[in-house]
């Protein structure tokens, strides 16, 4: 196995709150934590790098989503599949990664995340 294979694979590497209101979910997990944000530019997405994880605004979405570490991310929507989960498909964020929106056997939506370097 790689280093980067025992240290993520299968952990929580990243979550992502919903929110109404990002900025009053922001206060509240700011306060809460003492979590400082980075916005994004594009988007009504907010990061916390001490958390590990963001803040998102424009979705009827409830509950925290968790993202898991995986090192081969092709061989790991195989295996949602073959488990029978529904697989999604793999998105790439420039400079990041790249992840993929899963749902289990019982209906919850969780993501897998290949983290480049």
């Amino acid at each position: 196995m790689s280093d980067s294979e025992v240290g993520t694979t299968g952990k929580i590497v990243w979550f992502e709150i919903p929110a109404a209101e990002t900025s009053r979910a922001k206060e509240f997990y700011g306060s809460l934590f003492g979590w400082q944000f980075q916005a994004s530019e594009d988007m009504d997405y907010h990061m916390t790098f001490e958390g590990g994880g963001g803040i998102y605004g424009g979705s009827e979405d409830k509950g925290v989503k968790v993202y898991f570490g995986v090192e081969d991310m092709q061989a790991a929507l195989d295996r949602v599949r073959e488990l029978g989960g529904e697989p999604g498909e793999p998105q790439e964020i420039p400079g990041f990664g790249v992840y993929a929106l899963c749902t289990d056997t019982e209906g919850n939506s969780f993501g897998l995340l290949r983290q480049e370097g």
